[in-house]
């Protein structure tokens, strides 16, 4: 090899050396492109949400069918058909079940968010009925009813096992929980922080009660200063709760103490595209909210939409 090539050769090894030891440039951030509005089928009426990763699902109270959006690219699919009856309240399991909240029906679904196939169902009642919101616990699925005193308990066996068709409790609701009127009673439900009760909203009084499930003695949580009227769905993250005021189209915020007895009114969270929404799932650091335009005529061709925002 003559030298000049070993001259050239040497150059272009060093250049290579140099540049691989060479810090990489800074790569600029990518903006964040996840959309804060989501389209929904129109027609679609929403009410429920659960989220799992980056899909959402989502039930439509005018026919029942269950809808799946990637929240990072806004693409969406049908993942189970029309029932004709609602699908209302739903919640997800780490096994990739949906748990669904059947309205009207009176009744419970659970479907699988791979297939789209119904894995079980359950009657909990008869008119008058309206099963509205579910919440998962580590051994049940607890499910409200709007029109009666009551919550519905499905218990899961071992490896989250279902129970048969009738293998489910119904809890009368005891203590400081007075049913009122015909209109929307219990709503929107979820777990204490320390995981050993529930909590329920009463949407036309405003309150929100304490109720053991053991043996569903009610007590109201004390939140000095707040009311949470038109409370619909609710949401905890830690020892935040999250109360989803329809009507008010706003989001109240409040510290509760572990034992979910006690909080504090900490604001609200509001947005100019919310439309009277409903309930409330978090996701990849957001909130997402169906807007369910509940005084908006619904027809075939309404459009439907979901708002992410920022939680507090």
């Amino acid at each position: 090899m003559n030298r000049r090539l070993r001259t050239a050769l040497g150059a272009a090894l060093t250049a290579a050396l140099l540049a691989a030891a060479a810090p990489a440039p800074a790569r600029a951030h990518a903006p964040n492109i996840r959309p804060t509005v989501l389209r929904l089928p129109d027609g679609f009426a929403p009410e429920g949400i659960a989220t799992a990763g980056r899909y959402a699902y989502f039930g439509s109270r005018a026919t029942g069918a269950i809808q799946r959006i990637d929240l990072i690219t806004g693409a969406g699919r049908e993942l189970s058909p029309a029932t004709g009856t609602p699908s209302l309240g739903l919640a997800v399991d780490p096994r990739g079940r949906l748990f669904v909240a059947g309205g009207t029906a009176g009744d419970a679904r659970v479907i699988d968010t791979r297939s789209g196939a119904v894995l079980a169902r359950y009657q909990f009642a008869t008119t008058p009925t309206f099963v509205n919101d579910v919440v998962l616990t580590g051994d049940a699925a607890w499910f409200t009813d709007s029109n009666r005193p009551v919550l519905y308990r499905l218990p899961l066996g071992r490896g989250g096992a279902l129970p048969p068709a009738g293998g489910f409790a119904e809890i009368p609701l005891t203590g400081a929980y007075q049913q009122v009127g015909t209109g929307v009673n219990l709503n929107g439900i979820e777990r204490t922080p320390d995981g050993a009760a529930l909590i329920v909203v009463q949407s036309n009084t405003g309150r929100l009660f304490r109720v053991d499930p053991a043996t569903g003695a009610t007590t109201t949580v004390d939140v000095p200063g707040a009311s949470f009227d038109f409370g619909d769905g609710l949401l905890l993250v830690g020892r935040t709760l999250y109360v989803v005021q329809n009507q008010l189209n706003r989001i109240a915020v409040v510290e509760l103490n572990r034992a979910g007895t006690a909080g504090r009114f900490t604001g609200t969270i509001t947005d100019p595209n919310f439309d009277i929404p409903t309930t409330v799932a978090a996701a990849l650091g957001r909130l997402y909210l169906p807007n369910g335009r509940f005084t908006t005529p619904p027809t075939p061709t309404t459009p439907y939409t979901v708002t992410a925002v920022r939680p507090h």
